[in-house]
């Protein structure tokens, strides 16, 4: 048994091993948040006491955090603030970075009540705002999501945090070129050395226009992605998805590959092993399929988690796994995707009622993602076929 074991794993490094094995160095290379750790370090060994250095650290390893998707990065945000807080208790900045904390670690609840406690505070801080934005909307509160967002930009018209929450919101609303119009006046006005910040507005202005069904703009706007910030994990995963869509399989897969090597986390090596199986590559989807059961698992009782994708992954092979998951998801937050794993799980277990009532709620949003319009044609909502042409 333990040789057995062994064998598989030296199988599943094989098949990760890729032709591009310096994807987390190129992520590394390029990343803005990376020389602001070193320099705030740095500068704090120099001054220990001085409570802005702190707040810019943790500022810096947030940034880092998204760069990366690695939760670390969110701890030593946490360690960077309570010594700020040590110093200055209390001090606005540091607790107002703690709710990006929050956020970034899926403790949307939290995040949500001190995010109100810091408006109450500070009543027109264009970012606290931002993160009342972020809080309802993962916890599927849309209409207060959408105020919020106005009231950003409202306080400070053009502010890019605010036209980047106002595109997300109009992309869930339904209004998909509404959206685009959104990012594209972020993308106009971040600044140039915010390579990071580009790479993720032009990765999202990608999604989009996949949505659209604009394929060609799509890939230019991700190889400007590409190139503001080379071997970034988010490009990469939606460039995969348009060779996917293209049928281009073993070329997705080459790019998931790179994608994990710089982000290794259980829900981006569920995509791989999907691409793998995509291109006919059977037992190698298995193996790294059984990976990512175990790697998922381990974390599903956690707030950040890839419980998502492990209701899709278990409902073809365990219904019943499939809807104890998606229930303890679906207490913990209402947003559109949780309403949709949740009515698949219902789904495959023969609830089909309640199925369809959960997707007409996620529906009524106005959301238009083909994956979920599809699950919703599946459970029977009428809705859903009219919106895919069906």
């Amino acid at each position: 048994m333990e040789r057995t074991m062994r064998l598989l794993n030296v199988l599943i490094l094989s098949i990760l091993s890729t032709a591009y094995p310096a994807g987390q160095d190129l992520n590394q290379q390029n990343s803005p948040a990376l020389k602001k750790i070193a320099r705030l370090e740095q500068a704090i060994l120099k001054n220990a006491s001085h409570v802005q250095l702190y707040n810019q650290l943790a500022w810096a390893l947030c940034s880092r955090a998204r760069e990366t998707s690695d939760p670390s990065f969110y701890d030593r945000a946490e360690a960077a603030l309570a010594k700020s807080l040590s110093l200055a208790p209390g001090n606005f900045e540091a607790e107002k970075i703690g709710v990006w904390v929050l956020l970034g670690k899926h403790q949307f609840a939290k995040a949500l009540e001190e995010a109100e406690r810091l408006r109450k505070r500070a009543p027109d801080d264009v970012l606290v705002y931002g993160y009342l934005v972020d809080a309802n909307v993962e916890l599927g509160n849309y209409d207060r999501a959408e105020e919020a967002a106005q009231w950003m930009l409202d306080l400070r018209p053009g502010n890019v945090p605010g036209l980047t929450r106002a595109a997300y919101l109009r992309e869930l609303f339904g209004d998909i070129e509404g959206s685009i119009q959104f990012l594209e006046q972020a993308y106009q006005r971040t600044a140039s050395p915010e390579t990071e910040e580009l790479a993720w507005i032009l990765t999202q202005m990608a999604h989009l226009y996949m949505m659209a069904g604009k394929s060609e703009e799509a890939e230019r706007v991700l190889d400007q992605a590409l190139g503001h910030f080379p071997g970034y994990h988010y490009a990469l995963a939606q460039l995969a998805r348009l060779r996917i869509s293209q049928k281009r399989y073993d070329e997705a897969v080459k790019l998931l590959r790179q994608r994990y090597a710089a982000a290794p986390h259980p829900e981006n090596l569920y995509d791989l092993a999907d691409a793998l199986l995509k291109a006919g590559r059977s037992q190698e989807a298995r193996l790294l399929f059984r990976e990512f059961e175990k790697e998922a698992l381990a974390e599903a009782e956690k707030e950040d988690n890839a419980n998502r994708q492990l209701v899709f992954y278990f409902a073809k092979r365990r219904p019943g796994q499939a809807l104890k998951i998606a229930e303890r998801e679906y207490k913990r937050r209402r947003d559109v995707y949780t309403l949709d794993a949740y009515a698949w799980a219902l789904h495959v277990n023969g609830r089909r009622r309640e199925a369809r009532e959960h997707m007409k709620t996620a529906l009524a949003v106005g959301v238009r993602d083909p994956e979920l319009l599809k699950r919703a044609v599946a459970i029977g909502v009428e809705r859903a076929a009219a919106q895919t042409g069906s």
